[in-house]
């Protein structure tokens, strides 16, 4: 079992207005033990995955497990457009206990399934991106058996490293692919934001062997958004529901320097809103996560308000 620290007002602060103008002011606490959703609501879960045993196993800079709360406190000072009829939850963190990650994914798993049969949308704040795994299960467990989950990953990496000695924050995806194989089916990903020179020639040719969608970095801007939106159309066409997953260390290091694996050779935010109202709009998305905020190498904040204002456009778009 991992540790889990229920949601409370200590990261969400900010201006008052006495009349809900802000997110601080909307949002309401619940346990993922005894939730308060209710049906006549548009419910938003907000879930911490406050781990960074992954990025420790992958080498990586260690400080990801205080993303969550970071997350939340840029957040809270954003301000509220959402309608009287939605509900914004914070369901609190699941934690790492005693190096477990193994039992953290479960964890995660059967928490994100929970909130879905209860009628809420999971948006889960990471931590390292092993809570991929957990997360695509969650949701996966939700569906129906001839429903396809499809992901998509705006990120430098694949993260399709094998799981031979554990799973790392670099292993999700090729975990996924391998018990999707195992039930004589096949991964269907998207990776976009790709870089050559943050991926083995193992990884781009396993990649290749799993027939998986991905965009170079380089073809990953605004200069290619009509070729960009197609790629994401025609990906979409071919599955029921979509599983978004956001690395921040996709993005350049100019827009996000606190990150566990930062480069200055990344992305930028148009792009990625862009593709966002894309996936949004199509009807499909199902879950979302944002991960690998190292608030320990973050300038200014300035890496926590940039997932911050992912999030706000997301949940005021769904």
């Amino acid at each position: 079992m991992s540790h889990y620290t229920k949601a409370n007002k200590e990261s969400w602060f900010g201006r008052v207005s006495g009349e809900e103008l802000y997110l601080h002011e909307k949002i309401r606490f619940s346990s993922i033990k005894d939730p308060i959703i209710t049906p006549e609501h548009k419910t938003i879960a907000i879930l911490g995955y406050s781990s960074d045993e992954g990025v420790k196993r992958n080498l990586g800079r260690i400080g990801a497990a205080f993303g969550p709360n970071a997350i939340r406190k840029q957040l809270g000072k954003m301000t509220n457009h959402l309608k009287e009829n939605s509900q914004l939850l914070d369901f609190g963190n699941l934690e790492c206990e005693e190096d477990d990650l193994e039992a953290l994914q479960e964890d995660l798993s059967n928490t994100i399934t929970s909130l879905l049969d209860k009628g809420a949308k999971p948006i889960v704040l990471g931590g390292s991106h092993d809570l991929a795994y957990g997360h695509y299960n969650g949701l996966e467990k939700y569906l129906k058996p001839d429903k396809k989950l499809g992901i998509i990953n705006f990120d430098a990496h694949f993260d399709l490293r094998a799981n031979t000695d554990g799973n790392n924050s670099g292993t999700p995806f090729y975990q996924i692919a391998i018990e999707q194989e195992a039930k004589n089916e096949s991964i269907k990903y998207m990776a976009l934001g790709i870089r050559k020179d943050a991926n083995t020639r193992v990884l781009f040719d396993f990649a290749e062997s799993r027939n998986v969608n991905y965009l170079f970095q380089e073809h990953f801007n605004i200069n290619y958004l009509e070729h960009v939106q197609l790629r994401l159309i025609q990906f979409m066409e071919d599955v029921d529901y979509i599983y978004t997953t956001i690395d921040l260390d996709g993005f350049s290091s100019a827009y996000a320097p606190g990150v566990s694996a930062a480069s200055p050779m990344g992305f930028s935010p148009d792009i990625v809103l862009e593709s966002l109202k894309l996936i949004i709009e199509s009807g499909k998305l199902l879950g979302l996560d944002v991960v690998e905020l190292n608030p320990n190498y973050d300038i200014d904040d300035q890496t926590a308000k940039l997932a911050a204002s992912l999030v706000h456009y997301v949940i005021h778009k769904i």
